[in-house]
């Protein structure tokens, strides 16, 4: 394969018809232009020049064979320089973000729509699933961006920062109302039924092990797979609750719920924005984990 420059030095020398103005145009020497064309000639086994006293000239069977082609490549070229040149400056095409459903629903909407509304020439896809899912989407480049549960420990994404806190809670209704208004400590709340995410989710793991810690086993009585699903639950007095505060505010304001104020309190934890490790991200991409930076989400 012959060097690409060898062709844009050729095209150069065809357009100017003199090696002179040619150096002058590429800021480069003129023996080494002279050089580029005898190196190219030298490749293709063939004249590609007739040297006259009016300068250089494409020859019959040479360079009046292939200018064209060549013109037509370096046009191709340009035109993918300029594609990659406006992605990295200009907000354009689709920015893919993964999440789940409740991070989608109580940490995003805002930014999300702060976002469409400074660069509507973005096209937004959603792309809903558990973190692990959302690790998976970014690795595979599914996705561009994904918001995650932490802590999280995987070597193929890079989580740039923490963008919401959660705190995770105990709820329960009227009909467990004994366990209101006073300090419950975990081994107590154990024997009742419970209500917990599914187990491969990072909020079910995060509980589990603090309760280890604490020599406590939390054994759900109904294992579900959305927290919508269990507020519903709990709300219908199925059992006490394992949820973030921040998903609930609506049911603990109403009423129908109420906080089990554990001893000691289950730790809070974060949403991160990650990307895949290997991702160069373009200027759309930019844009939006700029809005992030140095501000948190209220979730």
């Amino acid at each position: 394969m012959v060097n690409l420059e060898l062709y844009k030095i050729f095209y150069a020398v065809a357009k100017c018809g003199s090696l002179t103005k040619t150096a002058e145009q590429l800021y480069i020497s003129q023996p080494a232009v002279s050089q580029s064309i005898k190196q190219l000639e030298g490749q293709l086994n063939t004249v590609l020049f007739n040297r006259t006293h009016r300068g250089m000239e494409l020859s019959e069977h040479g360079g009046k064979l292939i200018i064209d082609d060549v013109e037509k490549a370096l046009e191709y070229l340009e035109a993918a320089e300029n594609k990659i040149s406006e992605m990295q400056q200009t907000p354009t095409g689709t920015l893919r973000i993964g999440a789940t459903d409740s991070i989608f629903a109580h940490v995003l909407p805002d930014r999300i729509v702060e976002y469409h509304e400074k660069f509507p020439q973005v096209k937004i896809e959603l792309v809903t699933g558990t973190t692990p899912e959302t690790v998976e989407q970014l690795r595979d480049s599914r996705v561009d961006v994904g918001f995650v549960n932490l802590p999280l420990d995987n070597n193929d994404v890079n989580c740039m920062q923490t963008v919401a806190h959660l705190n995770d809670v105990f709820v329960a209704g009227r009909e467990y109302v004994e366990l209101k208004g006073r300090k419950v400590d975990l081994e107590e709340l154990s024997a009742y039924p419970l209500l917990m995410i599914e187990q491969n989710t990072v909020a079910r793991k995060t509980v589990t092990a603090f309760a280890d810690t604490l020599g406590v086993a939390l054994v759900p009585d109904v294992e579900v797979a959305s927290w919508d699903f269990m507020i519903k639950l709990a709300v219908r007095g199925m059992g006490v609750g394992c949820i973030p505060r921040e998903y609930v505010k609506h049911e603990l304001d109403s009423g129908e719920l109420f906080v089990v104020d554990t001893e000691p309190a289950l730790p809070a934890r974060g949403i991160g924005l990650a990307v895949a490790k290997t991702m160069t991200l373009p200027y759309a991409l930019k844009e939006f984990v700029e809005m992030f930076k140095d501000s948190k989400v209220n979730a």
